[in-house]
């Protein structure tokens, strides 16, 4: 899958390695915004997702049993550990200063010294990544690491990036390495380990293939280079250089190299096949037949044809070996995924470089290629036999919820299946990566006797999303995310792997989720995919559960982008900002938008967390602020915001009109953190921090008041993840210089009901988090609830509010706080929450009856029962005068078991109405789930709404209009009669 670029993100400016140097070390010191302060020591871990990402290369030491590495194109580098069968991260400690270093073009593992491992970093050979590349150097297995930097950039995320491996010790000699490089720098040779390197001059062709040489963005002219670097082990005895080496290059007439004398001399292999790459050359060095796998492309995504052969290596003669030769109709594919079982040399496998549809097909020959069966074929059509079956219990988003027709299936054997390989040591085991995950076998074998093997992920521990948003609502699943090439997920446990993607609609990458504060069942999320493949789909969808289930809204046109969205407090009303298309509001789901005001195409936009008629905008250094809903904006007064860079902010729960912003470029203008407390009208700079990327809340610390606040920033000159417990005057470094995550920090947040949990998105290794500020998380093994609250009683009753209070809860660990909710039919409705046994209640109609409940949490999470309910009568109000009104009922959309429909009310009158009540009878026993712009009573089948207070004054002619949802079991006829009573 093509991964999210980075050109926006800049690197921080922190201390670089240089060649030869080691570039781990202790925990830098935590800072304050003026002193320096202790740093926390916390364990960070993944919320587990398993994969998600492409994994173009599975490394198998040659000679120590057991040890297996996985690189990755834009998520680093792991090893393999045999006992809990799970990868370990080894680049964790990659920063912003070098996040590129995520990018990994090859991998060898020393079948000499198998302590030592080698990685070539480095992610884009354009402009998007400002390092140049690096060849990184472990002696123990990649806990530690030194890194010399290359005088080219490497290209771990470009075009040609499944090719290799380019890095390899020679098997005999392991003071000598070698690296293939790109666009132009040829072949390139260490002779003390990897400390110092020189290009061999001698070597002829640095390969001439690219996708596009005229490609405008940099991208697609990239030039893979020297591919792959192959030893003949035989040619030499250990201790000397090995004489023979083959290398293939991306050039489609001259693909195959050689040299007999140690690479000193290189020449053309003759008599070679031509028009195609080798993506693959691997040597059985028993019987020395070289076998090469080509493609017509480099990969990963394209390849329409190819060809399999085998180098008798002391004759010269090369027999073309293609299961499907690329002369017949039937060959739609190029060749990878190359492999040998060591134990049974003669048996040799490979697979489609890409066969979309209708899958992936592997090859697998136990006569050296005379003769080949699929791990696949043709019944009748549609329909296949197969030699396996599919185990994805361990992560079962990997259907990707969908549901194809026959020939496709879910899952699938995958695609860009350019690394395949069988365990040197065992003929059983065989892993091969995919563009989402790696899989693999423990029974191999099987194929050749005529059972049936099983396929299953073997990922655990791999992490490789690219994380663009997240929230944690204060009730429900404790995280719910937006990523890039996997839409998104809701995290009910985050030491497990979700049930499924977010579908309904899935989107190919999801932009930006937001939840209602005071209603957070409400959900709202906007993501990518391309609108002419999919016309019938909305690139924004809402959850009324906590994201278990979704429905789309409709759309403006023109979008392909989903921008950003933001959800009102209550969950009435939302903003969109879809990218290249205006912003845009709607009250209720979706069911129209109309263009908002004021605001800019491109604007982030953001909702208040107390007010739901405000939300908040920002672009270009302006900031802009709404207080009807989305209609129309107007930019403040604000000054000194950056003008340049990524911007993020956030508007505090709780606490109306106050904002945090973080972002901007430091070398184009004003980078750090700023904060108002006035809606925006006004911003303060915090001091002491020179960059900042990214601002988010969390609980707040014991004895405090205030959220406390988690930011990746520059702070002191260090860059990390900090906490700040004081509104911002001090803050704590929360990670280290291991757990730096390369340009992490494009999604945070912290946890509202754990006291330092911060949950922080990377680009390239998931979603991890850690459980900071000492031992205040609560112990897991709390399950005990609090007591039930006492009666609410309701006092100081006027027209427009009311007191609760109650007798307090009692809990064995201590009640953390209360949720207020008004009763509201199928779905009762959360008012707020309070920390105390008293609430205030505002914004209700006059003469209205209204019932309220409380329920208390604790700190663990548990939750009482609910209180006695209490019903009292709002006061009256101010008369409406002379008028009357309308009201039209209409169905706006549908889905198995719900609808939604809309009601219009109109003062049909000629003086102005103050207030306006509807009725009706449901003729087919619906139930309304969710209402907005007004608050309803359903008993049976009757429903009445009553105005909200913003809406219910109307001048004679005017109208406005309430939605909502509601289910179903059948039928979803119109009421006979709607009623509309003035006040």
């Amino acid at each position: 899958m093509r991964r999210r670029l980075v050109s926006a993100l800049a690197a921080a400016a922190v201390t670089c390695a240089t060649v030869g140097t080691a570039v781990t070390g202790q925990a830098a010191a935590a800072v304050a915004t003026t002193t320096a302060a202790a740093a926390e020591t916390n364990e960070w871990k993944n919320v587990r997702i398993d994969g998600g990402g492409f994994v173009p290369g599975i490394v198998f030491n040659q000679t120590e049993k057991n040890l297996i590495y996985a690189r990755t194109d834009i998520g680093g580098a792991y090893r393999w550990d045999e006992p809990t069968k799970t990868w370990i991260p080894l680049l964790d400690w990659v920063g912003w200063d070098k996040w590129g270093y995520n990018g990994v073009v090859s991998l060898a593992t020393d079948p000499v010294e198998t302590n030592r491992v080698y990685v070539a970093a480095g992610m884009y050979t354009n402009d998007w990544d400002p390092n140049k590349g690096a060849i990184l150097r472990s002696a123990d297995k990649g806990k530690t690491w030194q890194a010399t930097e290359l005088p080219f950039k490497l290209g771990g995320n470009m075009p040609g990036r499944g090719m290799g491996e380019r890095l390899v010790v020679d098997p005999n000699n392991n003071n000598v390495v070698y690296l293939g490089a790109p666009d132009g720098n040829g072949l390139w040779r260490s002779t003390d380990k990897g400390v110092t390197w020189a290009k061999v001059a001698s070597f002829p062709n640095p390969g001439n293939y690219a996708q596009d040489p005229d490609d405008p963005n940099g991208y697609l002219n990239h030039r893979p280079g020297v591919v792959w670097v192959t030893f003949d082990p035989t040619s030499a005895t250990a201790g000397k250089t090995t004489q023979k080496i083959y290398v293939g290059v991306a050039d489609k007439e001259n693909t195959v190299y050689s040299s007999s004398d140690g690479g000193a001399t290189w020449s053309r292999v003759p008599g070679q096949p031509t028009g195609y790459i080798a993506h693959k050359g691997v040597l059985d060095h028993k019987s020395g037949t070289l076998y090469i796998a080509t493609s017509d492309t480099g990969g990963p995504y394209d390849g329409g044809k190819g060809d399999v052969w085998k180098l008798n290596t002391a004759t010269g003669a090369w027999t073309q070996i293609s299961p499907v030769p690329s002369s017949s109709a039937d060959d739609y594919f190029g060749y990878s995924g190359l492999t040998i079982d060591r134990q049974n040399p003669n048996t040799i496998m490979v697979a489609t470089q890409i066969s979309w549809w209708p899958d992936a097909v592997f090859f697998r020959s136990t006569d050296g290629g005379a003769t080949w069966t699929r791990i696949w074929d043709w019944s009748s059509y549609p329909n296949r036999t197969k030699r396996y079956t599919m185990d994805i219990s361990s992560a079962p988003w990997l259907t990707f919820g969908t549901n194809p027709q026959p020939p496709e299936e879910t899952p699938k054997l995958g695609w860009m299946n350019e690394s395949l390989e069988i365990d040197p040591f065992n003929s059983n085991r065989m892993m091969y990566g995919t563009g989402a995950t790696i899989y693999g076998t423990e029974d191999l074998k099987k194929w050749d006797t005529g059972g049936t093997f099983t396929i299953k992920p073997m990922v655990q521990g791999l992490e490789e999303t690219a994380v663009l948003d997240l929230i944690s609502p204060p009730t429900g699943a404790p995280l719910l995310s937006a990523l890039g090439d996997l839409g998104g997920f809701r995290h009910t446990d985050l030491t497990k792997v979700p049930s499924s993607i977010f579908t309904t609609p899935a989107f190919t990458s999801g932009t930006s989720i937001d939840y209602a504060e005071t209603n957070p069942s409400v959900i709202v999320r906007a993501g990518n995919f391309t609108d002419a493949d999919r016309p019938n789909d909305s690139h924004v969808a809402f959850s009324t559960d906590g994201g278990a289930n979704w429905f789309q809204g409709t759309e403006p046109g023109g979008i392909n982008e989903g921008g950003t969205v933001a959800a009102a407090a209550d969950g009435s009303r939302f903003v969109w900002a879809p990218k290249g298309v205006a912003v845009h509001h709607s009250a209720g789901f979706g069911n129209s938008w109309t263009a908002s005001t004021g605001i800019p195409t491109g604007a982030v936009v953001e909702s208040d967390r107390v007010n739901a008629r405000k939300f908040y905008g920002f672009s270009a250094g302006k900031f802009y602020a709404s207080t009807d809903g989305g209609a129309t904006f107007t930019a403040t007064a604000a000054t000194g915001l950056p003008a340049e860079g990524n911007v993020k902010f956030k508007a505090v729960p709780g606490h109306e009109g106050h904002i945090w912003l973080a972002g901007g470029d430091p070398d184009r203008g004003a980078s750090g953190i700023w904060r108002s407390t006035d809606g925006g009208a006004s911003f303060t700079k915090l001091s002491g921090i020179t960059r900042g990327v990214n601002i988010g809340f969390g609980k707040a610390a014991p004895g405090k008041s205030y959220h406390a606040l988690y930011a990746v920033a520059t702070i002191g000159g260090v860059t990390g993840v900090f906490r700040s417990d004081d509104t911002g005057a001090t803050w704590v470094r929360v990670n280290d210089d291991q757990h730096q995550y390369g340009n992490m920090g494009e999604a945070l947040t912290g946890d509202p009901r754990v006291y330092g949990r911060v949950y922080l998105g990377t680009n390239g290794r998931g979603i991890v988090y850690a459980d900071t500020g000492g031992d205040t998380p609560p112990p897991p093994d709390d399950t005990v609830p609090p007591s039930k609250p006492g009666k609410p009683a309701a006092s100081a009753i006027t027209s427009t509010g009311a007191a609760l209070t109650w007798t307090a809860s009692t809990d064995n660990e201590g009640v953390e706080g209360y949720d207020v909710y008004r009763e509201a039919g199928a779905t009762d409705v959360k008012a707020g929450s309070s920390a105390t046994a008293s609430f205030t209640l505002t914004g209700l109609s006059a003469d209205t009856s209204y019932t309220y409940y409380v329920v208390a949490r604790d700190a663990a999470g548990n939750t009482s029962a609910a209180s006695d309910p209490v019903t009292f009568t709002t006061a009256s109000g101010p008369g409406g005068g002379e008028g009357g009104c309308s009201a039209t009922y209409k169905v706006t959309g549908s889905w198995p078991g719900g609808f939604q429909s809309e009601v219009t009310v109109k003062n049909t009158g000629t003086a102005g109405i103050s207030g306006w009540n509807v009725a009706w009878s449901f003729p087919d026993g619906q139930k309304i789930t969710q209402l907005w712009s007004g608050t309803h009573t359903q008993t049976g089948a009757d429903v009445t709404v009553k105005n909200a207070a913003w809406n219910g004054a109307l001048k004679a002619g005017a109208s406005t209009s309430f939605g909502f949802t509601g289910t179903l079991t059948g039928a979803n006829g119109v009421p006979a009669t709607v009623t509309c009573t003035a006040s």
